[in-house]
């Protein structure tokens, strides 16, 4: 079945993508993704943002849409890979775009991440918190080990049964809308100043 989902804000604020759905692929309702992009406010223009699970990659173009540097879309399913990168294609942004077709579990092992803060939404499929729970969380602890200072973590859960479970849960601010849970975590500290050369005196 194909649906369409509109961008909402920003440079590409009412573009439609028409997305091949299934039982398993829900994409995020319209008003969470208006109230994710509204937390994350002024930490999206100029970062890499990662969207991971990217399914319809509607994330992700909305993150484009609002500036973001670059995004990332981590998708196994060739089909809505595929998808994605005619997206990003159609709509002018494919140079500041990358489509990874990969295991997100397997990646998030492998990721190698800038030196720069960044932005990572993480959205499995609703059936791994009951089935994979374990294999997640062990997703959650790489991200969180190797995100920079200052980067924002953002998983979308349906139900609240896996925020009990996660690493430095008094961390995580909650928020929720109907059955969706926007769980946000930012990483202490600061990001690290450049390394600059030593200056000969004069």
């Amino acid at each position: 079945m194909r649906t369409q989902l509109r961008i909402v804000a920003g440079s590409l604020r009412g573009r439609k993508l028409s997305c091949s759905v299934n039982p398993e692929l829900r994409p995020t309702p319209q008003m969470v993704r208006e109230a994710l992009f509204s937390i994350l406010g002024n930490a999206i223009p100029g970062r890499a943002f990662f969207d991971v699970f990217a399914g319809t990659g509607v994330i992700g173009l909305e993150a484009l849409s609002r500036g973001a540097a670059r995004v990332t879309f981590i998708e196994r399913d060739n089909r809505l890979a595929r998808d994605i990168d005619q997206h990003v294609r159609a709509f002018g942004v494919a140079g500041a775009a990358t489509v990874v077709r990969a295991d997100a579990y397997r990646w998030a092992e492998h990721w190698l991440p800038p030196a720069e803060p960044v932005n990572l939404f993480v959205s499995p499929p609703f059936k791994d918190f009951e089935h994979r729970l374990d294999v997640f969380l062990q997703l959650v602890g790489d991200l969180l080990l190797k995100a920079p200072p200052g980067s924002v973590l953002v998983i979308q859960s349906e139900g609240a049964a896996v925020s009990a479970k996660l690493p430095y849960r008094e961390q995580w601010e909650d928020r929720h809308y109907g059955r969706n849970h926007l769980l946000i975590w930012v990483k202490p500290g600061e990001p690290e100043a450049p390394a600059r050369e030593d200056v000969p005196p004069l």
